[in-house]
């Protein structure tokens, strides 16, 4: 019995288009529209400059941040549809495994956010050493966020790959659509694993991953998802 072409467009594949737009442009938005960016590492020259426009460092990285829980949920919702025989071979371990690095981006991102925050008050108008001390006092949390940062892209990479060639194997939408997931994660698999730490080289990763989200939300959104009824 040959597969039957079926096609899914209504209400939840308008919500899951919709919350991947979303999830893209709070993720990209609330970084591009932040007024400073740090690095790996918090220094001290960026509280100062956190300083100058505070409030709007803030609610932009609160943005930022959600972007990523978004994202989650984006992913959380084309499983909800996409979670049977025999789609969900690929599709629940890729979904898990994205959801599983968004949130601990979630996470990374948030120390950055309220030590950057923080580190305004605990800077100004202190002593040399007492600024010192208290760079020392987040430094070995700081380390630990760096790892948290590595493996959340780490995991979102594998999560997309598999994600990715149930999107291709079954034509759940365009095929050049899953091929770029594919890519994207290994990717950003290859970058982690195989570049020596420095934040710098995976930014136009991120910038992809957004566009990534948007493609994703627009396709669904025009035409919906192709679930094929496979012949027993």
């Amino acid at each position: 019995m040959k597969n039957k072409k079926v096609i899914k467009k209504d209400f939840e594949t308008k919500f899951i288009g919709w919350v991947f737009i979303a999830a893209a442009l709070m993720l990209w938005g609330g970084w591009v529209l932040s007024p400073h960016h740090v690095g790996e590492y918090l220094v001290v020259s960026d509280f100062s400059l956190i300083d100058e426009k505070l409030w709007n460092w803030i609610w932009m990285y609160r943005i930022h941040i959600f972007g990523w829980v978004i994202m989650a949920v984006a992913m959380f919702a084309l499983a909800s549809i996409t979670l049977k025989k025999p789609y969900r071979v690929l599709i629940a371990p890729g979904v898990g495994m994205v959801v599983i690095g968004s949130i601990t981006l979630a996470i990374a991102s948030a120390f950055y956010y309220n030590f950057g925050a923080w580190g305004v008050g605990n800077t100004l108008g202190k002593s040399t050493s007492e600024i010192q001390e208290f760079m020392g006092s987040i430094l070995y949390t700081n380390q630990y966020v760096t790892c948290f940062v590595r493996f959340g892209r780490v995991f979102s990479g594998v999560g997309l790959v598999l994600l990715g060639t149930g999107l291709v194997k079954w034509k759940i939408v365009q095929r050049w659509l899953g091929w770029f997931t594919m890519l994207l994660g290994l990717a950003a698999m290859g970058i982690i694993m195989g570049i020596p730490d420095n934040f710098e080289i995976y930014k136009p990763l991120f910038h992809i991953k957004a566009l990534w989200l948007m493609l994703m939300g627009i396709s669904i959104l025009r035409r919906g998802v192709h679930l094929p009824e496979l012949g027993t």
